[in-house]
């Protein structure tokens, strides 16, 4: 199982998309093992795009992510990185095929509803930004004999 951070980014909590995206990740199997709202401060937005603070767009891009509460997630599955960033499409909405979440629902780059942790060694950092160890809840639902194979582990 791995475990991977998305943020609904404010444009998704103002648009109230929130419960849509939820959706769309346990309709594919995947566990929520921790969520909360909070608002993103300048502190936490230069930790989280630490690569991007010295870059010509980070002033609106901290301006963005800073405006408007999200909603952090802790997301558990097999192969839950790449899934989630499959659901997810390209980081353009103009560009993202329809049937994904920013193919059907944004039209910007930057205003493209989610954040989702591109890799394995992304989730570990930015869960830890987001989460104490002890938020984390892992479970394996009743169902899961209704998602997948008993030996896809």
């Amino acid at each position: 199982m791995q475990k991977t951070l998305v943020l609904l980014k404010p444009d998704c909590v103002e648009r109230r998309l929130i419960g849509e995206i939820i959706r769309r990740f346990e309709n594919k199997g995947l566990n929520i093992i921790a969520m909360k709202m909070l608002r993103v401060t300048p502190e936490l937005s230069k930790k989280h795009y630490a690569e991007h603070v010295t870059k010509p767009f980070y002033p609106n891009l901290e301006a963005f992510i800073t405006s408007s509460p999200i909603v952090a997630l802790a997301l558990e599955g097999l192969e839950a990185i790449r899934v989630i960033r499959d659901m997810l499409g390209a980081t353009n909405g103009l560009k993202a095929a329809p049937g994904t979440i920013r193919g059907d629902f944004s039209s910007s780059r930057q205003m493209n509803l989610v954040h989702a942790s591109d890799s394995e060694e992304s989730a570990v950092r930015e869960l830890a930004l987001y989460f104490q160890p002890s938020e984390l809840c892992s479970y394996t639902p009743t169902l899961v004999g209704s998602f997948r194979a008993s030996d896809e582990t």
